[in-house]
């Protein structure tokens, strides 16, 4: 007698099995993130003035924009001229990010006693020096920083610009605050801690020469809550050799002396400061979990 499946029953299973696989990341997202050492979500920088560029909104009414530069933000890949071109012929040239800081608009007068509006703007110092002689990459700057100014203020800029070759900066320089950068403590487990590896096969894997990794989204049928990678790194004892740096959409990884080195793109942005990580020393596996931000 042929045997007969309950397809609602089994649903309903595998329905109780990925909520508790939901929750169980949740929990363990949040018992990490209480064994953190709390940092502040912000702090002030004092940006240095570099250049200011004119132009004028879709209503015509001229704006200034004070480009200012700060080691404190962190720079933007690197990305050669030939990748660039490439990038722009490309689909999607959003893929690539620079980082940087828009303050508020603040008003301020003309030369020739007339209203204005100014906006400054903080990127990396040496991405900003590296711009100065580009054209290419200046071009592309400006089309990024406009594009954040119209997205972050809801106004619309004309792409005609000029750099105004005597003046540095219109008004006065301020602090900005600017969003802290979070270094997740790693917390190291050995046989008597729970791996703190969680597999769920075939949802997501990529693999890089060294170290090899894997990336798995929950859930796998929507937008996810979390992501979690589980990087494997053979050649390390402890964790006192691993530093880790998580962006918004990015995991960077080293092993000192030289043993590994991993840097990749997310196809998610995540929220830093409530991720966190577990280096097990048994089966020398690192699992990061980051909480990714609702659509």
């Amino acid at each position: 007698m042929p045997r007969v499946t309950d397809s609602s029953l089994l649903s309903a299973e595998m329905s109780t099995e990925d909520s508790l696989y939901e929750e169980l990341l949740l929990q363990t997202a949040k018992e990490m993130q209480s064994k953190l050492p709390r940092v502040p979500d912000t702090r002030q920088i004092r940006p240095q003035p570099g250049f200011c560029v004119k132009s004028k909104t879709a209503q015509n009414e001229k704006i200034f924009i004070n480009v200012c530069r700060s080691e404190q933000v962190p720079p933007p890949p690197e990305l050669s001229e030939e990748k660039l071109v490439a990038l722009l012929e490309s689909d999607d040239p959003s893929g690539y990010k620079i980082p940087m800081s828009l303050g508020e608009p603040h008003a301020e007068i003309d030369n020739n006693g007339n209203g204005c509006t100014a906006y400054d703007i903080v990127i990396n110092s040496q991405f900003y020096d590296d711009i100065q002689d580009n054209e290419l990459f200046m071009s592309f700057f400006t089309t990024v920083a406009f594009e954040g100014l119209e997205n972050k203020y809801n106004v619309e800029l004309s792409r005609e610009w000029r750099k105004m070759r005597n003046r540095k900066f219109m008004g006065s320089v301020t602090e900005q605050n600017i969003r802290s950068k979070t270094k997740p403590a790693i917390q190291e487990l050995d046989s008597s801690s729970p791996s703190g590896s969680y597999s769920k096969p075939g949802i997501s894997e990529v693999k890089s020469v060294e170290p090899e990794y894997t990336l798995t989204v929950e859930p796998a049928d929507r937008h996810p809550r979390f992501l979690v990678a589980e990087i494997k790194l053979p050649k390390v004892a402890s964790v006192g050799s691993l530093v880790l740096d998580l962006g918004e959409d990015r995991i960077v990884l080293w092993a000192r002396p030289d043993l590994y080195h991993l840097d990749i793109c997310i196809p998610y942005n995540i929220i830093q400061e409530e991720s966190g990580s577990q280096f097990n020393r048994n089966t020398q596996v690192l699992t990061v979990t980051m909480p990714v931000l609702p659509v």
